[in-house]
């Protein structure tokens, strides 16, 4: 066979296994038979090694996996992968459905769909031209792990999209979740006990893991499977609603769940959600919980979204599974913050498929009310299905009880004398607290601080207590040598940490503001103020009467960053880090252009020469405008570049003004 040959071969056989590969994971409908499919796959593959110029990225051949990587790049996502706001309380429905319908008006007709809540692992997949070129992880919802080499091996990732029914868009980013189903991970743990290694506790941390592995041919071992349920951005795809989202991404060779229902009334959802729960245990994989969705597009824009969930839609959580036993210990465990909270340790037990032996009481007011004891036998949950909890005690008649808890008069961790205030017992010494100052050093190196790979609870630990961190600054000044001595370092994770440090030694400010711990900023506060001031210098001269300018910064807030930044310990702190340690990646103070395009919303189209969409997005934001990802009678502007897609159409249907690159540059100059 000659390569023009080979060329006709190769596209026939591509397209021949795709199709029945999509035909047994996605359809679960085998049109030929193992031993049919199998010599097809064999031709395919032996084809490519007789023309490995041939091989490309989309064929069926590459879900094998590659080479190991060192490390996964952090990639910023299409469009925000927001989280949901969620309740256990079905009363909550009905206050949702009544927010929707005041929010459009009385007269909008209002139709939500529900789909199963599944309980994996979020991902963001994007096609150029119908092919898959990127994959990432969640991350802190703005930016992710890129995974693309892992998420090639999944089966029921399509690495070239079906064309058959709907066109595929030039640009495409769907948001999926990476699941492992219960039959097949149950026969993996299996697996696993047999060669004698610790099984998985739960479907979730296994798909979850199989995703972050650093050899792609480690997650092609492991029996993932994806659901797609959203399309974060596109180009060339107009749907109107969410139904025709879903169906358009089944067509395009994706799985989507069939457990998916449109409904108009709060009535309706109750019911659907009831029959989820009822057939929870029937169903092959982990769902907890049910999602409602506003079904029109455009509506949802009107609604809009906070920095942290959309608006338009909302979880109904299912109740926390729950078990009884037994309250061994109660003990008292130091926060990073000075929180000294009591720890009940249980006799290990397990609730929805995670073994629990320890679990929160909150604080002294919490353990008095529930009135546990040593010895207790105790009902515990997983709230939200997974962070445990200690929910009652249960009475035991003839029982002799042990003493009640009190909460130490000094610090376990310190000997510090330990204050009270209101139902919280904090220890006051600070970072010169070991428990404290290790709980600081993982919170700084954690995803949204400096994302210092290596740097967890265990390592921050024997830092402190072999005395090479007893501030935090000193962190930065560690050297490889010091490391090796330490129980479960070797040379390589020696080198490994120090260069991590070395790498987040240069960071960017929200990411600085974050890692400090300063109480109430969270990492989108962290985000605001970076934005709003610019520089950490602007921020720490700011008032409480400037920081409530801040957008999501009320009263509250703005005395504590205000008390935090201007305490002397602090002040020290900060000054010590940045003295030759950290390096600072700072921006321009929003005030220079914010507020130019406040309570505009912009809709981008087509490839612009002069910046990529992140760019342009980040221009709009600046200036307080939102970027929107279809047009509506709300949008102000449509940003055309080159190739736009049916979006520049539907602006001119609606008479939306439309800016070519040289107006929208224009615009933002005048700005």
């Amino acid at each position: 066979m000659n390569r023009q040959q080979a060329v006709r071969r190769l596209a026939e056989l591509r397209v021949q296994v795709d199709h029945h590969n999509y035909l047994y994971h996605v359809c679960d409908a085998p049109e030929i038979s193992d031993v049919a499919y199998d010599a097809l796959f064999c031709e395919l593959r032996g084809l490519e090694e007789e023309f490995p110029a041939l091989v490309t990225p989309d064929s069926p051949t590459q879900r094998v996996g590659g080479e190991v990587l060192e490390g996964f790049e952090t990639v910023a996502h299409a469009a925000p992968m927001l989280s949901l706001d969620s309740s256990a309380d079905e009363a909550a429905i009905e206050r949702f459905d009544e927010r929707v319908r005041k929010a459009l008006g009385e007269t909008a007709e209002v139709a939500y769909v529900l789909e199963p809540k599944f309980d994996g692992a979020s991902l963001e997949l994007v096609y150029e031209g119908g092919v898959l070129v990127r994959a990432a992880t969640r991350g802190n919802g703005l930016e992710g792990e890129g995974i693309t080499a892992n998420a090639r091996t999944i089966s029921t990732v399509p690495l070239r999209l079906r064309t058959g029914v709907i066109p595929a868009p030039s640009f495409l980013s769907v948001r999926a979740e990476v699941i492992m189903e219960v039959g097949p991970f149950e026969a993996y743990n299996e697996r696993l006990m047999a060669e004698g290694r610790p099984p998985f506790a739960n479907p979730r941390n296994a798909a979850a893991g199989a995703l972050r592995q650093l050899d792609s041919r480690l997650t092609a071992r492991r029996p993932l499977d994806t659901f797609a349920y959203d399309i974060l951005a596109a180009e060339g795809f107009a749907g109107d609603t969410h139904w025709e989202v879903l169906d358009a991404l089944a067509a395009w060779g994706f799985r989507v769940s069939e457990l998916r229902r449109r409904v108009s009334t709060a009535a309706e959802i109750v019911a659907f959600f009831h029959q989820m729960t009822a057939e929870r245990d029937e169903i092959p994989f982990e769902i907890d919980g049910v999602v409602i969705k506003l079904d029109d597009l455009a509506a949802r824009e009107e609604i809009g979204t906070t920095s942290h969930h959309p608006r338009w839609a909302f979880a109904m959580k299912f109740q926390p599974r729950k078990e009884v036993t037994r309250l061994l210990e109660i003990v008292a465990s130091v926060g990073r913050t000075g929180v000294v909270t009591p720890v009940a340790i249980l006799r290990p037990v397990e609730i929805g498929g995670v073994t629990v032996s320890r679990a929160t009481l909150h604080n002294r007011a919490e353990v008095e009310r529930k009135d546990v004891r040593q010895g207790d036998k105790v009902r515990v949950q997983r709230a939200g299905d997974v962070i445990p909890q200690v929910v009652e005690r249960i009475p035991e008649k003839g029982k002799r009880r042990a003493r009640p808890f009190r909460m130490p008069k000094k610090c376990p961790s310190c000997s510090t004398p330990l204050v009270e205030r209101g139902p919280f017992t904090l220890c006051p010494n600070g970072l010169d607290c070991p428990a404290q100052l290790a709980g600081r050093i993982v919170h700084l190196g954690s995803r949204n601080a400096l994302d210092i790979e290596g740097l967890g609870e265990e390592t921050a630990k024997l830092l402190v207590e072999h005395g090479l961190v007893s501030r935090l600054p000193e962190l930065f000044d560690l050297l490889p040598e010091q490391l090796t001595p330490l129980e479960g370092f070797a040379e390589k994770s020696a080198d490994a940490l120090v260069a991590g440090l070395a790498r987040a030694a240069q960071t960017e400010l929200p990411r600085f503001l974050f890692g400090l711990g300063i109480p109430e900023v969270g990492a989108t506060v962290a985000r605001q103020l970076a934005r709003h001031f610019g520089t950490l210098a602007r921020l720490r001269a700011a008032d409480e009467e400037a920081l409530v300018e801040v957008e999501g910064v009320g009263s509250i807030m703005a005395a504590a960053i205000d008390g935090y930044l201007s305490e002397p310990h602090n002040v020290e702190l900060i000054d010590s880090l940045l003295d030759g340690r950290i390096a600072l990646i700072e921006g321009k103070p929003a005030g220079a252009v914010a507020g130019a395009f406040t309570g505009l919303r912009f809709v981008l189209t087509g490839a612009l020469e002069s910046m990529t969409r992140d760019e342009a997005k980040r221009e709009i934001e600046s200036r307080g405008g939102r970027v929107v990802t279809s047009v509506s009678g709300k949008t102000s502007y449509v940003v055309v570049g080159d190739k736009p897609g049916s979006k520049f159409d539907k602006a001119v249907e609606l008479g939306i003004e439309t800016l070519d690159e040289a107006g929208f540059i224009a615009l933002l100059a005048s700005g």
